[in-house]
């Protein structure tokens, strides 16, 4: 009887199977990176994007589905594709003297992230425990309602205490005008209204950490970007108790908290040195920048640092009394703190060269 013989692959014919596979997988995860914003022409953006036909890009997007990490939603001739929730956990934590943020981190949170990569998980630690004890110490609330979602892309953690609300709190623990204050003092970090037991540090760096952070709270919404140079304010008509917080962060990034940590440290000195005052946050639909006292609630608490940039990003003009009290008045009170304008328009360097020149012709007694 004839053996059968069975000719094993060649090296040749391994290495092409494994470039189709890595091909694969890079179409895959550029899909799951980009549906959330191109939920209806992912097909075309793909076949772009990698040369192919849209028949191939939709095989791609079949398997997908197959596979159960898209839903598809319509008919053929207007499809659009969502990201499926792999798994969901949610939990009640009812707040007590017992309950710590790293047991429920440990215990439950952790738990329910599953496999992660090393990184990704810091990431996580960090967020989630610093906002569960934001909740538990200054809420003033009876629960905190932790729901995640992960999807094969990323995950999304909403975490909701019951309690005052967090604008509201920072505003009469400072003396703020308003919630939106509230989000300047945020915006530039090292902000507690419990000086003694915390560093004010958690809500800043969580907000840099994560791909997306928002709070709501109050007839407030606060949101923030991961590479985006702006925070953002949205008032809204009616106020709710509590306070919400989105965070949202892709399950493969590459990012560490030390390399965020590092953008706001000076050299060797790992303290929280360094700050970005988003100057725009202090505008009131139309109102400009022109007085002091406009200034002066800006400059609030930025003593602490030792870099102070100021982000002039979306201000189109400022006034003579407000760039003198900034770059003149308070510069020269604080002469060990550099400060420092970014994006700025022509007419805002203007303002601020004047209040600078101002300041050196007082030094040299002219």
């Amino acid at each position: 009887m004839e053996s059968l013989s069975i000719e094993a692959p060649s090296l040749e014919d391994s290495a092409v199977h494994r470039r189709v596979r890595a091909r694969g997988e890079e179409v895959r995860n550029f899909i799951l990176a980009s549906i959330e914003k191109n939920p209806r022409d992912i097909a075309s953006l793909v076949a772009a994007q990698f040369h192919i036909t849209r028949q191939a890009a939709n095989k791609h997007l079949k398997n997908l589905v197959a596979e159960r990490a898209l839903l598809p939603e319509g008919n053929t001739r207007h499809r659009k594709y969502r990201l499926a929730a792999l798994f969901e956990w949610r939990k009640l934590f009812t707040i007590n003297p017992d309950l710590e943020e790293d047991q429920a981190w440990s215990r439950d949170i952790s738990l329910s992230l599953g496999n992660l990569p090393r990184n990704v998980m810091d990431i996580w630690h960090f967020c989630i425990t610093e906002m569960f004890n934001n909740a538990v110490d200054h809420s003033g609330g009876g629960t905190i309602y932790v729901k995640v979602a992960k999807t094969a892309a990323n995950t999304q953690i909403l975490l909701m205490d019951d309690g005052v609300g967090i604008f509201r709190k920072i505003q009469a623990a400072l003396n703020l005008i308003d919630e939106r204050h509230a989000i300047i003092e945020l915006a530039k970090g090292k902000l507690t209204t419990d000086p003694k037991g915390h560093t004010g540090q958690g809500i800043f760096f969580t907000s840099r950490l994560l791909d997306s952070f928002d709070i709501l709270s109050g007839g407030v919404f606060f949101t923030h970007a991961f590479g985006s140079n702006e925070d953002w304010i949205l008032e809204r008509p009616e106020s709710t108790d509590g306070t919400a917080v989105f965070m949202k962060l892709n399950n493969h990034s590459a990012r560490t908290d030390k390399q965020i940590f590092d953008q706001y440290s000076s050299g060797d000195d790992y303290g929280f040195t360094k700050t970005v005052v988003p100057v725009r946050l202090a505008q009131y639909g139309d109102d400009k920048l022109i007085s002091r006292s406009q200034a002066k609630r800006l400059l609030s608490r930025v003593d602490r640092f030792r870099s102070v940039l100021f982000d002039f990003r979306a201000v189109e003009t400022i006034g003579r009394a407000f760039a003198d009290e900034i770059f003149r008045v308070f510069a020269q009170a604080h002469p060990d703190i550099e400060i420092m304008p970014i994006n700025a328009t022509t007419q805002v360097q203007q303002m601020i060269n004047s209040a600078r020149t101002e300041w050196a012709m007082e030094v040299n007694g002219i």
